[in-house]
């Protein structure tokens, strides 16, 4: 009896002990670092900051890029029919690198503007938003090391996704020049070349454009848009030619795609956004377009995070790119329409705040328009 006692008690200590051991393996495991370090240093969001002051101030948020109006009819129209019609196929999964019937009107729709053939299958990856465009192109294109050149003042999911990915940010501003007149304009702000030029290394991956700007609203001319595709390919760097805004342009000013310019459609690839096109923000849909050679590897990204986007949200959208091919150039393009009806506000809005004692800055293109509040006083 006693000697089964002592092998009971000198099992539980055993077993205690084992237990411990694990306790403590557990507990050193639970003190390591949870989080990956790629994303050290990008958990900030401006959006998020701004969102809470405006509420928190009890403030109107005009710092948000959404429309306060809906889509335009003829796209609501389709968006109901593909929702509610009798074709099942619109519930279901659709092709994982863009609904076909997207990608054949937006190979005709660009392949029109650009005066190019368009793979839509190989040179088209639609995409959730311009929003994971860009992150598809970042994560595909950039590697540990490589720079990328970003035009300040910028859109700011670029850089968070240009460290996310293992590069490095390299800045270069557009500077004002001196302006005359009551207002600067968006295009007053310019590049100087040969700062531009200095910023290009043997490191150098690719340029962030982003034209129509975000902030600012500077349209770049083509002899801007020729400086940075020379260097580009020079230097043989890539060119992440954001465009989400191209049809809201004002005053006259012209949008350039830079993949149109010699040698740059090897060199670019352009972000698309059918939220900014139509004024349909919350349905999603986004686009990249370039040579196979470079977008096959978005597609990689693509196919490994979200895979495939809202079918009936893509339908829509060709539904409205069908109808703009069909009335392309004509008075009642929605594309020639929404831009004097925003252009129309933007005034109104310039006017208000001279009234107060700012100064804006007159965008020629974008939903933006940033002011110079140096004037007031702080205790205005």
């Amino acid at each position: 009896m006693l000697r089964r006692t002592v092998q009971i008690l000198t099992g539980n200590c055993v077993k205690s002990k084992a237990f411990s051991n694990q306790f403590y393996l557990n507990k050193r495991r639970m003190s390591r670092q949870l989080h990956a370090r790629r994303i050290e240093g990008v958990e900030k969001n401006i959006w998020l900051e701004f969102t809470q002051l405006a509420a928190d101030c009890k403030a109107v948020n005009l710092g948000q890029g959404f429309p306060d109006f809906s889509p335009p009819d003829f796209v609501k129209k389709a968006f109901v029919q593909a929702t509610g019609g009798e074709d099942f196929i619109l519930h279901q999964y659709t092709r994982a690198f863009g609904h076909p019937a997207l990608v054949k009107i937006l190979s005709r729709f660009f392949g029109k503007i650009m005066g190019r053939q368009i793979d839509p299958l190989g040179n088209i990856l639609v995409t959730v938003g311009a929003y994971q465009a860009l992150f598809c192109t970042f994560q595909a294109l950039v590697d540990e090391g490589d720079e990328v050149i970003l035009i300040e003042p910028f859109f700011d999911c670029y850089e968070p996704m240009v460290k996310m990915a293992g590069g490095r940010a390299v800045y270069v501003p557009l500077r004002p020049k001196a302006a005359q007149g009551a207002a600067l304009s968006s295009s007053d702000w310019v590049l100087d070349p040969e700062e531009l030029a200095s910023k290009f290394t043997k490191h150098t991956k690719a340029i962030v454009l982003n034209t129509p700007n975000n902030p600012l609203g500077k349209v770049y001319k083509r002899e801007e848009l020729q400086v940075i595709a020379d260097l580009c390919v020079k230097h043989g760097a890539l060119c992440i030619s954001d465009e989400v805004y191209e049809w809201l342009v004002y005053d006259g000013a012209e949008h350039v795609k830079i993949a149109t310019l010699p040698g740059m459609w090897e060199h670019t690839i352009t972000i698309g956004s059918a939220g900014k096109t139509f004024s349909a923000t919350g349905w999603k849909v986004g686009w990249a377009m370039g040579p196979d050679h470079l977008l096959k590897h978005a597609k990689t990204v693509h196919q490994n995070c979200v895979y495939h986007c809202a079918t009936a949200a893509q339908e829509a959208v060709a539904h409205g790119f069908q109808r703009e091919l069909d009335c392309f150039g004509k008075p009642e393009s929605y594309f020639l329409q929404f831009p004097r009806q925003l252009q129309q506000k933007r005034s109104r809005l310039a006017q208000s705040l001279l009234a107060v004692g700012m100064q804006p800055i007159m965008p020629e293109g974008g939903y933006f328009l940033i002011a110079d509040i140096s004037t007031l006083s702080q205790s205005s």
